[in-house]
């Protein structure tokens, strides 16, 4: 009898054991990201998600920048892809939704939309239906010396509008002080001023009724921007040998104090510090930070903000039950205030904004938040071809070779041609 029972209780125990393993779960989620204590919070998170949920695993998957783009496309298509993969959005994410490369989980996605700003969200939506989930924000905007502007009697609050930005620019160089550090040789950098501009003269309505092929992107409102570059150009306010100058070498310029302004990402505040000749670059202190100038007359608000949007799509049949309810784990306020109290993003959910601590940050998120149109990087937003050629004739009008009704005539054959 007592061998019946144990025979019995054995085969319970090994039912059991089968039935837990058969619900184990293992997702996988590759990354490029390198920072230690950014890592360390998400492995943290990682852990408290499968001590809350028994049987499930997840395997944070890292790999370098060059290599991970570099390899993903094929990665996507194997057995072996991961659930959650880092994504920037884009004409690359679009591409990957359009042609069945990631998982819809839009219907599993109520939790993520009560989560997460509208603005962040829809960068990894696609047609009403959402691929993906935002991470973290960044904005692009002009960082200043305060020493050298007060050295020409400028003020970085003075600035609101083109004019006022042309006004000190003037201002820096009756000074003797070199305006702006320009890295034109890398194109992207000047690709920012052109898409601001473009922002601003035509608005997220000349930008909507181009992507829906509904206008020419050769129209006046973009002829305008380059027009305003030119502007800007001919008052030669960039260092010497910016033409050739990479990014590297304009941040460490702007760090070694040798150009009063560079227009940048929220990375600036810490990336001239580390491209300086003395590795100190500006002292927090005499750094300052104001948003790309309103333009007169323009369709677009003075509020607005070109960004990115770092987040993680969905492979295909990588959105699974468990897969979506880590990433709600893992985006919830809590998680997002922990990272950004420890300084390592700008939240995407709401609210989490308030653990912000850096006064920059702060002012990036408040910005954020407060703009009408949040517009990821153009050169991203377009894909490679279209967006390559915006970088190619931004730096172009950045050192005269082209004119501004050439540039869009660029862009319009690229478009037509994609």
């Amino acid at each position: 009898m007592k061998f019946l029972q144990s025979l019995t209780a054995l085969a319970l125990w090994s039912f059991s054991t089968i039935a837990t393993m058969s619900q184990a779960e293992t997702v996988t989620m590759l990354h490029e990201e390198n920072k230690p204590e950014q890592q360390a919070l998400w492995d943290q998170f990682a852990r408290e998600f499968e001590a809350q949920n028994p049987g499930v695993k997840i395997e944070m998957q890292y790999m370098e920048n060059e290599q991970f783009k570099a390899k993903l496309p094929t990665l996507l298509q194997s057995d072996n892809r991961p659930n959650i993969f880092y994504s920037w959005g884009g004409g690359n994410f679009i591409d990957r939704a359009k042609y069945g490369v990631l998982d819809d989980i839009t219907a599993k996605s109520a939790t993520l939309k009560a989560t997460l700003s509208e603005g962040s969200l829809s960068a990894f939506t696609y047609k009403q239906h959402i691929y993906g989930v935002p991470y973290t924000l960044a904005q692009v905007g002009f960082w200043y010396n305060k020493a050298l502007f007060a050295k020409a009697g400028v003020k970085g609050d003075d600035i609101k509008t083109w004019d006022d930005f042309l006004n000190a620019v003037k201002k820096l160089k009756k000074a003797g002080v070199t305006p702006i550090a320009l890295g034109a040789a890398d194109k992207w950098p000047a690709h920012f001023y052109w898409t601001y501009l473009a922002m601003r003269t035509g608005g997220a309505s000349t930008f909507n009724n181009a992507m829906a092929g509904d206008i020419d992107w050769d129209n006046p409102d973009y002829v305008q921007a380059g027009k305003l570059f030119e502007q800007l150009v001919a008052l030669d306010p960039f260092q010497p040998g910016y033409a050739a100058a990479t990014y590297g070498d304009a941040s460490g310029k702007f760090g070694d104090r040798e150009a009063a302004m560079h227009l940048m990402g929220d990375w600036e505040m810490t990336v001239q510090k580390d491209n300086s000749a003395d590795k100190q670059g500006i002292p927090r202190d005499q750094l300052g930070f104001f948003n790309f100038p309103s333009v007169k007359g323009g369709k677009g608000s003075g509020s607005d903000t070109l960004g990115g949007v770092t987040g993680f799509a969905f492979s295909k049949d990588g959105g699974t039950d468990t897969a979506v309810k880590w990433m709600e784990y893992f985006l919830a306020k809590p998680q997002q205030m922990r990272l950004a109290k420890a300084g390592v993003i700008i939240p995407v959910a709401k609210g989490a904004d308030d653990a912000v601590e850096d006064p920059f940050r702060q002012q990036i998120a408040a910005n954020i938040a407060n703009a009408q149109w949040h517009q990821v990087y153009l050169d991203q937003a377009l894909g490679a071809d279209i967006g390559g050629t915006i970088n190619d004739f931004s730096a172009m009008l950045a050192t005269g070779d082209i004119d501004a009704k050439g540039a869009v005539e660029m862009l319009q054959e690229s478009w037509d041609m994609r």
